[in-house]
C-alpha cells in the first residue's frame, strides 16, 4: 500500500448513515451521536474507505487536562470551544496496514483547523483524546507526539450526571500550534480566539448562595398559584445571564438544561421524585414585575462576595441607543467588570457624560 496516495476528507450529508453503520459494526464503542460541534472524516485509498475518524466537543471536565493547561474554572468553560476531542478512530478490518493509522491521523491534524473554521467559524488550539488502557496502549498517539497527561478519575457523564465507571482512561493532548498552551492559560484571551459572548460556569457554591441573596425581595406576584419560590426564579435567571444567555426564552432553555443536582442547589420545587424548574411564562412574569432597584442591590451584594476572584477590573462605557430623556439627552452607562469572573460589580447611569 502506498501511503502517499491516502487522502482524508469530511463526510458528506448522504454518507452519514453508511459511516454510522460501519462505526457501529466495527468499533468497540459503536457509533457516537454528534456531541456538540462534530466533524467526521473518512480516509480513502483509490476511492475506497479505509478509516473513519471523528472529532467532537471537548470533555466538559478533565482534571489532568485542566491542571496541565492551568486555566481557572471560569476560563475553562469559556475556552472549551478551542479544544476538540478525537472521539472515534477506526481502521476498517481489511485495511490494517503498517503506518496507515499514523498517516490518517497526521492528515486530519493538518486540515482540521481550516475545516473547523469553515464549519464552525472559530479556531482550534488543542486536540484531546481518551484511550482505554484495558484495550490499547496509546501507541498511535505516542508516535504522533501527543502528550500523555495521566489518567481520568474514572467518571463518565451520562444524562447530565457523573457516574463512576470501572475503567479510567489515558488522557492525550496535541497542540495545533506551539503557543496553544500559553494562549489557553492567559488571564485575558486574545480577541482572535474569542467566540460568541463571554461565558461563565457557576460553581456549586455559587448556585447555592444565589437564592439566599434574593430572600428579602418582596414578591410582586399574587399568593395564589405560586409554584416556584421568587428567590429560585431570580437566582436561575441571574445564573443564566451570567452564563451568557440573553432574553426570556434563552433563560428558560438554560433552566431546562440544568441537572437534578443543579436544580436542588437553586432550591427548585420537588415533586414526584424530580426537581422542577420554572417555565418561560413564570420567568417572564417575575422579571417584568420585580423592582429593578431591589434586584440591582442584591446582585451587587452577591458580586461583592466573589470580588476576591478578580485580579483587576475593566471599565466599560456604552451609549444606550434610543434612550433619550425629556431634554433630548442620551443615556450613558458606565460598568465595572471583573476580568476573571466577568461579574458586573457596579453600573452608573448618566445623561451628562462627555
Amino acid at each position: 500500500m502506498q501511503l502517499e496516495a491516502l487522502t482524508v476528507r469530511p463526510i458528506t450529508q448522504h454518507e452519514i448513515e453508511h459511516y454510522n453503520n460501519l462505526m457501529q459494526a466495527h468499533h468497540y464503542l459503536g457509533a457516537s451521536p454528534p456531541i456538540g460541534e462534530t466533524l467526521r472524516y473518512i480516509a480513502l485509498y483509490q476511492q475506497q474507505w479505509v478509516a473513519l475518524i471523528s472529532f467532537s466537543s471537548a470533555a466538559l471536565k478533565c482534571a489532568a487536562r485542566d491542571r496541565w493547561i492551568g486555566w481557572s474554572y471560569r476560563h475553562q468553560f469559556d475556552r472549551l470551544s478551542l479544544v476538540t476531542n478525537n472521539s472515534r478512530f477506526l481502521i476498517l478490518p481489511q485495511w490494517h496496514f503498517p503506518n496507515l493509522a499514523s498517516r490518517t491521523l497526521s492528515l486530519c491534524q493538518k486540515r482540521l483547523p481550516s475545516d473547523w473554521m469553515t464549519h464552525f467559524h472559530h479556531p482550534l488550539l488543542l486536540l484531546e483524546t481518551f484511550v482505554d488502557p484495558a484495550r490499547f496502549q496509546g501507541t498511535l498517539y505516542k508516535a504522533a507526539n501527543w502528550k500523555l497527561l495521566g489518567l481520568t478519575q474514572g467518571f463518565s457523564r451520562q444524562a447530565k450526571v457523573y457516574q463512576a465507571n470501572s475503567s479510567p482512561k489515558m488522557i492525550f493532548v496535541y497542540a495545533l500550534q506551539r503557543n496553544a498552551h500559553q494562549l489557553l492559560s492567559k488571564p485575558k484571551l486574545h480577541p482572535h480566539y474569542q467566540y460568541g459572548t463571554p461565558k461563565l460556569m457557576l460553581t456549586a457554591d455559587q448556585m447555592k448562595t444565589l437564592p439566599e441573596f434574593f430572600m428579602d425581595i418582596a414578591d410582586p406576584r399574587r399568593a395564589q398559584g405560586r409554584r416556584h419560590r421568587l428567590s429560585t426564579i431570580l437566582a436561575i435567571s441571574t445564573g443564566a445571564i451570567l452564563c451568557g444567555r440573553v432574553g426570556f426564552k434563552a433563560i428558560a432553555q438554560w433552566a431546562q438544561s440544568l441537572s437534578q443536582d443543579a436544580r436542588a442547589r437553586f432550591n427548585c420545587s420537588y415533586k414526584n421524585g424530580h426537581y422542577n424548574v420554572p417555565s418561560l411564562s413564570s420567568i417572564r412574569n417575575v422579571l417584568i414585575k420585580i423592582s429593578p432597584d431591589d434586584l440591582d442591590e442584591t446582585l451587587r451584594l452577591w458580586s461583592a462576595r466573589y470580588a476576591m476572584d478578580d485580579d483587576s477590573l475593566a471599565i466599560d462605557g456604552k451609549t444606550m441607543c434610543n434612550a433619550i430623556d425629556s431634554e433630548g439627552k442620551q443615556t450613558h452607562i458606565m460598568s465595572a467588570i471583573g476580568h476573571q469572573s466577568l461579574a458586573c460589580y457596579a453600573q452608573k447611569k448618566s445623561e451628562n457624560c462627555a
